[in-house]
């Protein structure tokens, strides 16, 4: 069975599109971090996802490699969509969301990285009430998205999988998720 990753930046529509293209598609939704936090509480190291962050780059390093390693264990019978982050933005700079130990036990055939204009991302940001985001100027959107594209090359590099980028423009929703749906069957 097939493993695909989708990513994108805070509000570019990644879940929204996700979402909708799973009605017609044959693929279990995994969103890797709670696979991690559900193995850390079982592991009776943590009791909610922000405590996840505050274990030692050692234990994190571990359950990272043991989510990638169940995850790959559950597309031995279905077609599964990982829902992640490529990069993740820190105040220190980037991390890569999908270390090279994720990666080995991951095996994903492929990479979708949703996108929309910076400026179609500030306004979803600032209209999402139910989120509280970090502000950013229109060119740290950018470089965040150049960035996803970056590691998502390098990750290819290392699996020898693809990688697609869909557009998710705002009001043209059916057109990214039939390009999911289409890139995925």
């Amino acid at each position: 069975m097939k493993v695909g990753v989708i990513a994108g930046i805070p509000g570019s529509g990644s879940t929204t599109v996700l979402t909708k293209a799973l009605e017609a598609l044959d693929y279990v939704h995994v969103n890797y971090g709670d696979v991690m936090l559900e193995i850390a509480q079982k592991e009776g190291l943590v009791e909610d996802r922000d405590a996840l962050r505050k274990l030692s780059p050692d234990v994190q390093k571990e359950i990272q490699k043991n989510a990638a390693k169940s995850i790959r264990e559950m597309s031995e019978d279905n077609n599964i969509i990982v829902d992640t982050h490529c990069t993740i933005k820190t105040p220190a700079g980037f991390l890569p969301g999908l270390p090279k130990w994720v990666l080995d036990e991951l095996q994903p055939d492929i990479f979708i990285l949703i996108e929309a204009d910076s400026d179609e991302i500030l306004m979803r940001r600032l209209n999402d009430t139910t989120r509280t985001r970090d502000m950013e100027k229109l060119s740290d959107i950018q470089l965040h998205q150049e960035m996803n594209r970056s590691m998502s090359m390098a990750y290819a590099a290392l699996t020898g999988a693809t990688v697609k980028i869909i557009e998710n423009h705002d009001n043209r929703l059916e057109e990214p998720v039939e390009n999911m749906i289409t890139t995925l069957k």
